[in-house]
């Protein structure tokens, strides 16, 4: 789960990271009354939208007065701005983040993720702030430093104090760099987050360390522990498609192919698309529907998969552990019927009832294309596209 920037930066503060003073707006007014008593005469106006790079989109601009404050705000509210991580259609700005400007005489990076070889928390910051963390570690990796955090003991002193240094924070900022990053990780680990970056990270004129900009995203399956992170979401941010498979516990994610794909794991879903790319075609989505589905919920993930007017074919790929393959075949014959499938249908089962679960898509009167293993399922299934 995301939010914006201004939510990530009102956690942070709870646990001590240094910010800007700002206020959330929804209004041309509303930001410059916040100008107003934020006071000061310098304000950053910012697009508040679930993507990065939104400064060279056009989203974030610096107002050296209250009438270029309403300039801005009316520019980039409802601006769809279109990012590097938005794709070519972009995204609609509906909330500013009004925000006291800072005289930045340095600026770093500083972010934490999950490391999965190490099953620990990683730091990473770079003295290269305002920039992509992937196009640093691309282009110069020596200026990226990592520390692997102990789960048990927290990053301790000694490591913040060293991956400060490292980056080239001054002597006279160390002692708030060290505060900062242990607040942060503290922030990330509390909250189960599953990314927590501030970039950049400033260093002011008077060598006061500041997260100029916050990033958060958490943990999906701990989000039951944290209804306050919860309470958050902005549905206009997602996907509809996507907040309506959630509602269902459906694992979905719409892609530019023209195959649906219907598959039980996320791992198995992961290698029935590269298979489908393996033989030519282009997945139309990511569809897991999990351990424990039923003929109702893979009926909804047909609905949701036939929302693409590029769909052409669907594939449905089931192992069968926990989930049995006989209540796949009811659950793929059922939703055929009521969607009244008109694109051709290849599936592919194996495990628990494996056969039961043939009989009963054989049985079934439907146009059903059997496939043995993934290779000719995904062969079946592309030709089917080419309507060989």
């Amino acid at each position: 789960m995301k939010i914006h920037e201004y939510q990530a930066k009102e956690i942070l503060r709870q646990f001590g990271v240094a910010t800007p003073q700002g206020k959330a707006c929804f209004s041309v007014d509303e930001a410059v009354d916040a100008a107003k008593q934020l006071g000061g005469d310098v304000w950053a106006v910012k697009a508040q939208i679930y993507a990065g790079g939104r400064g060279k989109g056009g989203g974030v601009k610096v107002a050296r007065s209250v009438d270029e404050v309403r300039q801005y705000a009316s520019e980039i509210l409802g601006m769809q701005l279109i990012t590097h991580q938005t794709g070519p259609e972009g995204q609609v700005v509906r909330r500013l983040f009004i925000e006291q400007g800072v005289n930045i005489a340095r600026e770093f990076y500083v972010g934490m993720v999950v490391d999965r070889s190490s099953q620990r928390v990683c730091l990473m910051a770079s003295s290269e702030g305002g920039m992509e963390i992937e196009q640093v570690a691309a282009d110069t990796p020596e200026k990226i430093h990592k520390v692997f955090i102990d789960p048990v003991i927290g990053l301790t002193q000694q490591e913040a104090n060293e991956v400060a240094s490292k980056i080239g924070i001054p002597e006279q900022g160390i002692s708030e760099a060290i505060t900062l990053l242990q607040a942060l990780y503290q922030s990330f680990d509390d909250t189960d987050a599953s990314l927590a970056e501030v970039n950049p990270l400033a260093l002011t004129s008077d060598n006061h360390v500041i997260a100029l900009d916050a990033k958060m995203n958490f943990d999906d399956n701990a989000l039951f522990r944290h209804p306050e992170i919860v309470a958050l979401r902005d549905l206009d941010e997602e996907d509809p498609v996507e907040i309506e498979a959630s509602e269902h516990d459906l694992s979905y994610i719409p892609l530019d192919g023209n195959i649906g794909c219907l598959v039980n794991g996320a791992g198995l879903a992961m290698a029935t698309m590269d298979i489908i790319k393996l033989y030519g075609g282009s997945p139309a989505n990511f569809l897991d529907v999990g351990g424990g589905a039923t003929a109702e919920k893979v009926t909804e993930a047909f609905k949701l998969m036939l929302r693409n007017p590029k769909l052409e074919a669907i594939l449905v790929n089931i192992f069968g552990g926990i989930m049995k393959c006989d209540v796949i075949a009811e659950g793929v014959v059922m939703a055929a019927r009521e969607v009244q499938l008109k694109v051709p249908l290849v599936v592919r089962l194996e495990g628990t009832n494996v056969q039961l679960g043939k009989q009963i898509l054989a049985d079934s009167g439907l146009t059903i294309i059997s496939a043995e293993n993934m290779a000719d399922a995904a062969q079946k299934v592309v030709n089917a596209t080419k309507g060989s």
